[in-house]
């Protein structure tokens, strides 16, 4: 309906074309579906490639943001791991300490 192509909202609907579906639309499914102008099915097309691309970089950005945080996690890991070596060395070091007396 943005697209000024609100006569073609009827056919999509009875054909249960959902947003999904319609990314995967080419040329001859938008003319099957009734969409007759080759000036519509353009428009359409056009909008669909920037969609795609659209869902494209959103897709790369949240790999890229998981990425980082798996990054973060494995740091704060080997943070606690070495604290805690640190602290049963102490504890240990202490224990020798006592025993030596």
């Amino acid at each position: 309906m943005s697209l000024n192509l609100e006569q073609y909202v009827s056919e999509f609907s009875a054909q249960n074309i959902n947003g999904e579906h319609l990314l995967q639309l080419d040329g001859s499914r938008l003319k099957a579906l009734g969409m007759t102008s080759s000036q519509d099915r353009a428009i359409i097309k056009k909008k669909l490639k920037e969609m795609k691309a659209s869902l494209e970089k959103a897709r790369k950005a949240q790999e890229k943001m998981e990425k980082q945080r798996e990054k973060l996690r494995k740091k704060e890991q080997e943070q606690l791991q070495r604290k805690s070596k640190k602290t049963d060395k102490s504890s240990s070091d202490a224990t020798e300490g006592t025993n030596e007396q």
